[in-house]
């Protein structure tokens, strides 16, 4: 019998390794506040959850992975297993204020599903992170005739996310962007760095390697 293979590929994943604290994990504290109760959405081994108890701030999370929630559960945190993929959020309407999801839709072949699933159990405000497929340094690697790095297949990428592609999901979701942070490469130069940011703002499909969305949810 063949294996559940989202649940293999990230069991396989969690067992071997952990997450380091980089980019969209340090945006997303800080769209975050103390007062907020949330849920954490792709938890995989705790990394974020630990850093939004570090904050003071109320988590919870959920996984597709046994061993990434055996992770969490260890940490002391209240994790739940869920196929985020095919199943409901195991979560009442408007159960959360805030609902965090760092790099899952990429993952999913119809991430809008689970969007709509983590509006429904938001009071408030949903925070998304998805890399930029279409970013410079993937455009170049294409023409060398490489394949870019987000589509190894290790990275378990099926949904390819771009600027316009990402906006398109937010509006037809009637959500309303509060802040969106982006990140670039060679940002960090002394000399260009602020050569980068600049062009990272004003052509992100080009200059951004990921995106880290905090929206809103329109009252109905």
């Amino acid at each position: 019998m063949k294996k559940n293979g989202v649940k293999e590929f990230e069991d396989r994943r969690w067992r071997g390794n952990n997450q380091v604290l980089v980019f969209r994990h340090t945006e997303a504290l800080g769209m975050v506040s103390k007062e907020q109760k949330v849920l954490d959405i792709g938890c995989g081994d705790g990394l974020l959850l630990s850093a939004l108890a570090k904050a003071g701030v109320s988590a919870s999370g959920v996984d597709v992975s046994d061993e990434g929630v055996k992770k969490c559960r260890e940490k002391g945190f209240d994790v739940s297993v869920a196929d985020i993929s095919t199943e409901d959020l195991p979560f009442q309407d408007k159960a959360f204020d805030t609902v965090i999801m760092l790099d899952i839709l990429e993952h999913l072949y119809d991430p809008e599903v689970l969007l709509r699933e983590a509006i429904r159990v938001s009071k408030q405000n949903i925070i998304i992170s998805v890399p930029n497929f279409n970013s410079l340094p993937a455009r170049m690697q294409v023409l060398l005739g490489r394949v870019p790095e987000n589509n190894f297949p290790n990275k378990g990428h099926i949904y390819w996310f771009n600027h316009p592609v990402l906006m398109i999901l937010l509006k037809r979701n009637g959500l309303q962007i509060e802040k969106i942070s982006r990140n670039t490469f060679w940002e960090h130069n002394f000399f260009i760095g602020g050569i980068m940011k600049k062009l990272c703002l004003y052509f992100p499909n080009i200059f951004a390697l990921s995106f880290v969305v905090k929206a809103n949810i329109k009252a109905k």
